[in-house]
């Protein structure tokens, strides 16, 4: 009864212990577990079989590979064949490493085993002798292991020791009930991510340059191209926007009203661009190779010829020169 009370006791721990947060499977968890066991004791004359209940308590290496110490009594059995069928005692203390297959997170992950263990029994030769045997042996075992939840799982599985001073082997089927807490869950910790690099400071920009242009309009009387004196101080204010620019040229546009036939306007129009390409060249120094004159007569009028006035616009020379300002 004691033992009932014992086990009821443990596994409604077990079962509170699972609503924590910090229980996780995988490496670095603490696995706990409660187990019951058949032991066939073939090893030990005049032993019977019995039930062994224990503990263990191990810890996960790596998410598969846990080590676990164990300890069972020996508390349900009896000698027999002419022993005086006395109650027989004993401790088992283990050390064995399980690995298991699958991954973290499986509902089902069988496993291997492999240890160490030292039991001690007492009352094992003769009627009325209370002798201890004590024995060391090597352990090897497989099962499987079924979890509910993630920390909540049973097992069941064989364990079969071989006894290192008569070289003989026990066996011990077993079932057991345990929890993990504290590993990572099968997760990786991330690696830091990089601290990123300070964005470049931005090119300055280059500075726009800003365009200048100067214009050129020369009027003339009916039928001349003499340029009158009070366009001289227009065409000299181009040429000395040429001279400020060297790079530039300009072509010299000249234009006629629509009095005359064409052609004669056309020479009349030549001749009032090449009056204003000379007053640039050879009055105010701008380079010949700088300065284009050409005639368009009466083909470009800005102005309405049916009207003096209109005319008067229209008898014209245009020119015009832009430049990048320094």
């Amino acid at each position: 009864m004691k033992l009932k009370n014992t086990l009821g006791i443990a596994i409604g721990s077990i079962v509170a212990v699972t609503s924590f947060g910090v229980l996780a499977q995988g490496q670095g968890a603490v696995e706990g577990e409660l187990f019951y066991k058949k032991q066939y004791n073939d090893s030990v004359n005049h032993v019977e079989d019995g039930f062994n209940p224990g503990a263990s308590i191990g810890y996960f290496l790596t998410d598969d590979l846990s080590l676990n110490a164990t300890y069972d009594k020996t508390n349900h059995t009896r000698s027999n064949d002419g022993t005086g069928n006395q109650k027989i005692k004993g401790d088992n203390f283990g050390l064995n490493a399980q690995y298991h297959f699958g991954s973290v997170g499986d509902a089902l992950r069988p496993y291997v085993s492999g240890g160490v263990a030292h039991k001690s029994m007492t009352n094992v030769i003769a009627d009325g002798h209370s002798g201890r045997d004590q024995s060391t042996f090597l352990t090897a075992g497989a099962g499987v292991k079924y979890y509910f939840t993630d920390n909540l799982f049973a097992r069941a599985g064989v364990e079969a020791d071989y006894k290192l001073d008569n070289g003989k082997w026990d066996y011990a089927p077993t079932i057991g009930l345990g929890v993990n807490f504290g590993g990572s869950g099968g997760k990786v910790a991330p690696a830091p991510a990089p601290v990123p690099a300070p964005a470049p400071e931005p090119a300055p920009e280059a500075p726009v340059a800003e365009v200048v242009r100067v214009e050129l309009d020369v009027k003339f009387d009916f039928d001349k191209s003499v340029v009158k004196p009070n366009s001289y101080a227009d065409i000299k204010n181009l040429a000395d926007f040429m001279k400020q620019y060297p790079q530039t040229t300009t072509v010299v546009e000249g234009h006629t009203d629509s009095v005359g036939p064409d052609a004669y306007n056309q020479k009349l129009s030549e001749r009032r661009a090449n009056a204003v390409k000379q007053v640039l060249v050879n009055q105010y120094g701008v380079g010949a190779n700088r300065v284009q004159s050409v005639g368009y007569g009466e083909s470009r009028p800005v102005a309405d010829n049916a009207t003096e006035a209109g005319r008067a616009i229209n008898r014209r020379v245009e020119a015009s020169v832009e430049a990048q300002a320094k």
